[in-house]
């Protein structure tokens, strides 16, 4: 597994390790709970996997060249390792609130290997150099950019479970 979605893994097997149901499901008014989450990150990683999937079919990369703002916000995020907040997910990566929270445990898990077998994939019959698919927000990354920003957009959202355990154990105590 690539080092970087090896970090992811350990990451969501960290902040979801022995979550209940209740505690998955637990959100404040407006926001996401703990499912929803890893709802919305398994469905970047099956997307991602997707577009694996076209290339290898086409036989080339599929990215196009990054806009002067694209590079500018890839600076940000990929190199700098940063996600800022407040951002709303792309519709197609908005979770449907449907996934029961155990079973979106496992699909989260699942994706992420998924996904990365297809960069590997990739890596090997496409190469490294290229742009391998188009991001909906951040334009063309190449496959090395593709698996940092899941490392990091995983980082972030996992930073938001361990908030909203905490924030359900603080409300418990109550």
């Amino acid at each position: 597994m690539h080092p970087l979605l090896q970090e992811a893994l350990k990451e969501i097997e960290a902040a979801t390790a022995g979550m209940t149901e209740g505690q998955l499901k637990y959100h404040p008014e407006g926001k996401w709970c703990a499912a929803e989450i890893l709802e919305h990150l398994a469905l970047a990683f099956e997307l991602t996997s997707k577009g694996c999937e076209k290339a290898l079919a086409a036989g080339k990369n599929l990215g196009g060249e990054p806009s002067m703002k694209e590079r500018l916000i890839q600076t940000i995020v990929v190199d700098l390792k940063y996600i800022p907040t407040g951002r709303k997910a792309p519709a197609i990566t908005t979770p449907s609130g449907q996934t029961t929270g155990l079973a979106v445990v496992e699909r989260i898990r699942k994706g992420l290997v998924t996904m990365d077998q297809k960069l590997a994939e990739c890596r090997e019959k496409l190469g490294t150099t290229g742009r391998l698919l188009n991001h909906p927000v951040l334009g063309p990354f190449t496959n090395e950019q593709w698996c940092t920003f899941h490392y990091v957009h995983t980082k972030h959202h996992m930073k938001q479970v361990r908030g909203l355990r905490e924030a359900q154990a603080a409300a418990a105590t109550a």
